[in-house]
């Protein structure tokens, strides 16, 4: 079996899959396998799920850095072929520099890009993966986050007032002064998260007495919670 297609392997896909497939199948892998979602006391399935993630990521990356080559690769045709008239001026020529303002624009989907402070209210981000980056001080009012993969993200003093977080993976994520008064928890994993000072005035969390947000290890000191009360 060549290195190719044990990552496809690895990722549970067929050969050839896409990176919008790759991706998503790195969601669903991390999902499953995060030694947070394991018991701490179950030595032995914790350093399986460690040795999973550490091949599914290697698995990830390179079948994004094979498939962006492939991209580039793809792309590079048109300013080839005015080479045979102007072999010497190309390489300097404005064709190639036409290419950078997309690449720009697609850098934020990339992991640790700074989205601090942007407006991202009423978007819809369902299903995107923004593990990593720093969204502190955004404003996400409103917003569309279900089944969003949102680990370690930084959404210190984010606004995600009536923001839908329906099955959001929020793993260790930073959520420190935020507002979440009024959001949509349902679902929500907020295992290992830091919650201190956050507002969940009015956060759907519970279906009657049953609570539906996972909060294993969520840091809850002086949050104001969905009743008005402030958590001790």
């Amino acid at each position: 079996m060549s290195d190719l297609e044990h990552y496809y392997r690895v990722l549970e896909l067929e050969p050839g899959a896409t990176l919008e497939e790759v991706n998503q199948a790195y969601k669903d892998l991390v999902f499953v396998w995060h030694p947070d979602r394991i018991p701490k006391d179950n030595l032995r399935l914790q350093q399986k799920a460690q040795d999973k993630l550490k091949a599914i990521n290697e698995a990830r990356e390179k079948l994004r850095s094979l498939k962006t080559k492939h991209q580039t690769t793809h792309h590079s045709p048109p300013p080839q072929q005015e080479k045979p008239s102007q072999t010497t001026q190309k390489p300097y020529s404005p064709p190639p520099q036409q290419e950078k303002p997309s690449q720009t624009t697609q850098k934020p989907p990339k992991q640790n890009s700074d989205l601090s402070g942007k407006d991202y209210s009423r978007a819809n981000l369902s299903n995107k993966d923004l593990s990593g980056r720093n969204l502190s001080y955004a404003n996400l009012s409103g917003a569309n986050l279900s089944d969003t993969f949102m680990h370690k993200v930084n959404l210190r003093g984010a606004n995600l007032s009536e923001a839908n977080l329906f099955r959001a993976n929020l793993l260790l994520a930073d959520l420190r002064e935020a507002n979440l008064r009024a959001a949509n928890l349902i679902g929500a994993d907020l295992s290992g998260a830091d919650l201190r000072g956050a507002d969940l005035t009015g956060a759907r969390i519970r279906s009657g007495e049953r609570l539906l947000v996972k909060l294993v290890g969520t840091n809850l000191a002086g949050a104001i919670m969905p009743d008005g009360s402030i958590f001790q």
